[in-house]
């Protein structure tokens, strides 16, 4: 008897010790978040000007169609920005050089509209090839890769010469199309090491072609990526000797 006794004691006293480790009774408001509020931002509306939306109120507008007063020229120390506005859009003057924007970014959200060359003329990366490069180092390619064999690192959506898009989601030759892109910059340690990569994630023509892709470094089109420790960049566009046209460029920093 009185080692049953002792036996229920010890059940008693181990539910009593259970029991005060629970926490207070929950409710639905327990897990309610009231603060902070959300801020708001009013969302870009369809247009026929453009094949996406207009920038959302908090975008930083880079290219409205009207001029190139963001941008200058990538090879000439600032200069002027050589390439040709008209009818909405900027199209690439063919050897006159990179742009790329003013400022420059960290984190960010990204949208682009792109129109390779109605005529098509070439094959593989002859056809519609420009680029837009993340902090003016890493590429997003940009072709014309609608029935256009090529190497599969290097098609539309790629990025260039590292990872392939999951999907091909090009438009036909002369046809609008859009990036939408989500990319968070690298950090390096103080030894100029990479310790987290840069990220992207791409939307083409509302399909997902690159998910929260770790980009390994450089995209050059010789040779392996390599790792230069780096600070903010600009967004730059690429003179590929193609007449390339883009418009209705903004960006969210993120």
């Amino acid at each position: 008897m009185k080692k049953l006794f002792i036996t229920a004691f010890g059940l008693t006293s181990a539910f009593a010790s259970y029991a005060q480790l629970q926490p207070a009774k929950q409710t639905p408001e327990s897990s309610e978040l009231w603060d902070p509020i959300p801020r708001i931002v009013t969302a870009g509306k369809p247009s026929s000007a453009v094949s996406g939306f207009t920038a959302p109120s908090d975008a930083i507008v880079l290219f409205d169609g009207k001029n190139l007063d963001k941008w200058v020229s990538a090879k000439s120390n600032g200069g002027a920005a050589p390439w040709i506005v008209g009818d909405g859009a900027m199209t690439v003057a063919p050897k006159s050089g990179d742009i790329q924007t003013k400022e420059t970014f960290g984190d960010y959200q990204l949208h682009i509209e792109f129109r390779t060359p109605a005529k098509v003329e070439g094959s593989s990366q002859g056809r519609g090839n420009s680029g837009i490069f993340m902090q003016g180092i890493y590429e997003l390619q940009v072709l014309d890769s609608y029935n256009n064999r090529t190497y599969s690192n290097g098609q539309a959506g790629s990025i260039y010469k590292q990872t392939m898009p999951l999907v091909n989601a090009s438009n036909g030759p002369g046809e609008w199309q859009t990036y939408d892109v989500v990319y968070t910059a690298p950090h390096f340690n103080k030894d100029g090491q990479m310790v987290i990569p840069p990220y992207i994630t791409v939307i083409h023509n509302g399909v997902l072609i690159q998910n929260h892709t770790a980009i390994q470094g450089t995209t050059p089109y010789v040779g392996q990526p390599t790792v230069t420790p780096h600070g903010r960049g600009p967004i730059k566009l690429q003179d590929h000797n193609n007449t390339t046209s883009f418009r209705n460029i903004w960006i969210r920093e993120l």
